[in-house]
């Protein structure tokens, strides 16, 4: 159980999901955002290159890694990457308090386990297409099946 850092896949895959724009746009809450979905300290007319993007994608994973560190149950990259994406995209406090975790903890299969993953697709009660690819991707990553 390392102290394990985001990979290069992992920030590909944060980039396509989540998607880079340059210039500061309002996301669907109202809230300024810039880069892979930074919202700190951003400003109406902002813009920033893609080397200043992947250095605040980097930044914002730092509270993610540390949180997913801390959880002490990662024992593969794969497993660490699963976790990080899964909080960046929904919160430490989500997945602390998790089924999903508490599955983890208990050595659950694979299959509970993806289960678990999969029942993380809802934005307001609607299933979202971009959230089942990403939960799939996350369970393929947990169990080192990703591409």
């Amino acid at each position: 159980m390392g102290n394990f850092k985001a990979s290069d896949t992992l920030m590909s895959k944060l980039i396509e999901f989540e998607g880079c724009r340059l210039t500061a746009y309002r996301c669907p809450a109202g809230v300024w955002t810039i880069g892979v979905g930074h919202t700190r300290g951003v400003k109406k007319g902002q813009r920033i290159t893609e080397a200043q993007a992947l250095q605040l994608l980097k930044g914002d994973l730092l509270p993610c890694e540390q949180s997913v560190n801390n959880l002490k149950v990662c024992k593969t990259q794969g497993e660490f990457d699963a976790l990080v994406d899964f909080t960046f995209n929904l919160g430490a406090a989500a997945l602390a308090k998790s089924t999903l975790l508490a599955k983890i903890r208990m050595g659950a299969s694979e299959m509970e386990i993806r289960k678990e993953f999969s029942r993380w697709v809802y934005a307001n009660k609607v299933k979202l297409a971009g959230l089942v690819k990403r939960r799939q991707w996350e369970a393929d990553c947990y169990f080192g099946k990703e591409s």
